[in-house]
């Protein structure tokens, strides 16, 4: 513990990163949204004057990718060079601003890296080779125990079945780690946010850590990956080969290290919540290993979904980012990306609510305001910013609430939550245009009392100023453009300026332009994909059959028929949305799970639930369901059960817990 805790870096300094995605297929939306709320927040810390080294970069060294160069007839090296342009492609398409981009087949700098990592922990005593018997996806890239399955024995990732392989193998031991994983967790030495992600890294750890595989053998592998120091029969395990990344990219382990001595260790990683494990557990392991600092934090993200689905090939709901900025440029897609899907649940896609957004946000709002007032300028004052006159209350008070916007906004955007600081950046640009349209500058200046007009356009070319700044880490391109126009500097000097009135009177400006463009859509150009979605839907069983499950007790319609009761009985159940908090299996008991939830009470109550056989206890931290609060307890199986959650069966008997459709406050009543 106190050789990963030492060697902090220096204050001014921060390190983040992207997790690097496989290459065996071309990137998507998903792929985006890392990028982006990656950029935002190494953006706005290089405004916070912070030296900031952003990392992103593909993952190449998986056994898939030597499947799929197989199965496409290619060597692999061929298929991950014409993947990995692509995803060069997409961050330069972005306006992702990285500063460096690591390949896992980088022999100077990524191998030798593993290779010291490896030998290193060699040297540890924490690497030994065995023989193991499991169940191998290929898909994750990890073993999978029969509890972590499916009742239908699948992958819970990729729902496909895992492949039980027995080979030879080097083992690392993890679960000689595991007192101090859990205690730099609980104490925030390794901060994971969500607090859900947490609590369910933090069961998975109390659930008793077993020693993982560092290495497959080179022949199934296809000669394709990192051979084993020593040993070129082994290959080294592609998370032990992946995860090094970051500090590979650094110059760990060769002679360039000055990278590594600067920034390390990383104060961001920003993951999917999928790999969680990985990053959190097997990842502080090694470092610990190796006797190097743990990271400072690990942001995990949601999915992002798609007609309520995470994206799949075989539902053929894939996105492609490039269609959609071909189609709607840059600005738009970040925009769509980072305003409707949340840093910290999964979020829809849609492309009928981001047509909307962008015209009646992202044009009406800030467009409209920034263009009215430039162009105004431009046609009255000749491009100059006028005199003011003294202040009234009312432009004190849009010009405090910019100050306060700044302010907040970047209270958010340090706590990650980028979707909460941009609809804060969009409130303040709503106000701006309401200060403009109620104090109708193009009255004063014309008809009444043109001291005044010229007050006003002073206020409003310096809030045009501070949207510049403030929008900067959201949309680069977008705010260059209004930088441009109104004449400034670029690219902004700091965060702070935002809340400045740096227009100073006597100022030119540049020449107006419409910084957005209005997207013009036929009424019935999004029936087919609405169809698709719908179809898909249908297809999965999300229409339901007309039973309802309540744990394990089944209401037939029929026998609804005849106990149908009133508005006044039915106002008598208590329906709540709640959290839950942890999850674990009912001893002797194979359907029951024993499930601590949130419902708005202060401390969690305790249900227990038969649905053991569809969910795993893990996969159930953090999500929420739709509760019976007012049910009398009952005592089952020794435990006392308060309350009973809501849940629906499918054609295919499959259960489906029943939950709201965006993240609401614990307690929230159904109704």
């Amino acid at each position: 513990m106190t050789a990963a805790s030492a060697g902090r870096t220096a204050a001014g300094k921060f390190y983040i990163t992207t997790a690097i995605p496989y290459v065996n297929a071309a990137p998507h939306i998903g792929h985006a949204l890392e990028l982006l709320q990656t950029d935002v927040v190494a953006r706005f810390r290089r405004l916070r004057g912070e030296d900031v080294f952003f990392l992103t970069g593909t993952d190449e060294n998986a056994q898939k990718n030597a499947l799929a160069a197989e199965a496409a007839g290619l060597e692999t090296i061929k298929l991950v060079d014409a993947n990995t342009e692509r995803f060069v492609a997409l961050a330069r398409a972005l306006s992702v601003s990285n500063d460096d981009f690591i390949r896992t087949t980088d022999r100077a700098r990524h191998w030798k890296g593993v290779e010291a990592l490896w030998n290193t922990c060699i040297r540890a005593g924490d690497i030994y080779k065995r023989s193991y018997s499991g169940l191998y996806c290929v898909g994750c890239e990890a073993f999978w125990t029969e509890k972590d399955l499916t009742k239908e024995g699948l992958c819970p990732e990729h729902l496909k079945a895992p492949e039980r392989i027995t080979e030879e193998n080097y083992f690392f031991r993890l679960s000689k780690y595991q007192p101090d994983i859990e205690e730099m967790i609980e104490k925030d030495e390794l901060k994971i946010v969500p607090a859900t992600r947490k609590n369910e890294v933090l069961s998975f750890v109390r659930s008793g850590l077993d020693d993982f595989s560092v290495s497959r053998p080179t022949e199934r592998m296809k000669g394709w990956g990192i051979p084993v120091p020593g040993d070129p029969k082994q290959t080294v395990y592609v998370w032990f080969d992946a995860l090094g990344n970051y500090i590979t990219a650094l110059g760990y382990g060769t002679h360039g290290d000055g990278r590594f001595r600067t920034y390390w260790p990383a104060d961001l990683h920003v993951i999917g919540k999928g790999i969680i494990r990985f990053h959190a557990v097997y990842w502080p392991a090694m470092l610990l290993s190796a006797k190097v600092p743990v990271p400072r934090e690990i942001f995990a993200h949601g999915y992002v979904t798609v007609g309520g689905h995470k994206m799949s090939k075989s539902i053929g709901n894939i996105v492609d980012p490039f269609a959609l900025i071909g189609r709607y440029g840059t600005d738009s897609v970040r925009y769509f990306m980072l305003r409707e899907i949340p840093p910290f649940d999964d979020g829809d896609y849609s492309e009928r609510l981001m047509i909307e957004r962008i015209n009646n946000e992202l044009v009406a709002n800030v467009g409209n305001f920034a263009y009215r007032t430039l162009s105004f300028l431009d046609r009255y004052f000749s491009r100059i910013v006028p005199e003011p006159e003294d202040l009234e209350p009312r432009d004190e008070a849009l010009i405090a609430r910019m100050e306060e916007c700044a302010k907040r906004a970047g209270d958010l955007l340090s706590q990650l939550k980028t979707k909460d600081a941009l609809a804060e950046i969009m409130a303040l640009s709503s106000e701006a245009n309401k200060y403009f349209q109620e104090t109708k500058p193009w009255e004063l200046v014309k008809l009444k009392d043109k001291g005044r007009g010229e007050t006003v356009l002073y206020v409003c070319a310096n809030v045009c100023a501070g949207l510049s700044v403030l929008l900067f880490p959201f949309l680069p391109d977008g705010a260059a453009r209004l930088r441009s126009q109104l004449g400034l500097e670029k690219p902004a000097e700091s965060w702070e300026s935002a809340a400045e009135m740096r227009v100073a009177a006597g100022h030119r400006i540049g020449k107006p332009a419409l910084l957005f463009s209005k997207i013009e859509v036929k009424p019935d150009e999004f029936q087919q994909e609405e169809r698709k979605h719908e179809s898909a839907k249908k297809d999965r069983g999300q229409k339901g059959t007309g039973k309802e499950v309540t744990d394990e007790m089944t209401v037939e319609p029929a026998q609804e028929a005849e106990k149908r009761i009133g508005i006044d009985q039915f106002r008598e159940v208590h329906l709540r949305v709640a959290t839950i908090v942890s999850a674990e299996p009912v001893p002797g008991a194979k359907k029951l799970l024993k499930l601590s939830i949130d419902v708005g009470e202060g401390a969690p109550r305790t249900i227990i639930s038969g649905i053991a056989e569809k969910y795993a206890p893990l996969d159930l931290v953090g999500r929420q369901i739709v509760v019976i609060a007012n049910l009398k307890p009952a005592v089952i199986r020794g435990n006392r059960s308060n309350g009973m959650l809501l849940a629906a069966v499918g054609s295919d008997g499959e259960i489906s817990l029943l939950k709201p459709d965006k993240k609401l406050l614990p307690g929230t009543a159904v109704s």
